[in-house]
């Protein structure tokens, strides 16, 4: 646990030095983004901490889950306007992998991610709303489709 806890920081402490963003005034885009994800209590990537950086419309998202266990996931996510009316305002689909270890069971599987996302134009906020299932490869093989999650991330 603590030395997940370790990688993560120094993973953001370096994005933080490093963060060459591109700031747009007035618009609704972001480059990196922090916050808490709470979802759905059944798969292995529950509630958690989120960190998202984008990478030109794309953006790879980690997510650290605590709470009867550990996990870390890594998602790599495709971001499209939902439309051309709402700024904003942003349909994803994605797809990844977890590894986690819960009452002493290894679970490692692949996860998907489909959802909205949005941006607030004059405040530095960021709210999702995602299903992600997962499919457990790794001690017991078996699909979980009940992973149903919601994020307020920092933008920066």
């Amino acid at each position: 646990m603590k030395k997940l806890v370790v990688v993560f920081l120094i993973a953001l402490s370096f994005s933080l030095t490093v963060k060459a963003q591109d700031e747009n005034s007035g618009s609704a885009s972001y480059k990196n983004a922090i916050g808490i994800r709470l979802g759905s209590s059944v798969p292995a990537i529950k509630n958690g901490i989120t960190y998202k950086h984008f990478i030109g419309n794309n953006a790879i998202e980690g997510i650290l889950s605590f709470g009867d266990g550990v996990a870390l996931c890594g998602l790599y996510e495709i971001h499209k306007p939902l439309s051309n009316t709402t700024e904003g305002l942003q349909w994803l689909i994605g797809f990844g992998g977890y590894v986690g270890n819960s009452n002493s069971t290894s679970n490692v599987g692949a996860a998907g991610i489909i959802g909205l996302d949005y941006k607030f134009a004059q405040v530095p906020l960021n709210l999702t709303l995602d299903w992600k299932p997962e499919l457990n490869l790794v001690s017991k093989v078996g699909f979980e489709a009940s992973g149903v999650g919601f994020s307020a991330r920092f933008t920066f």
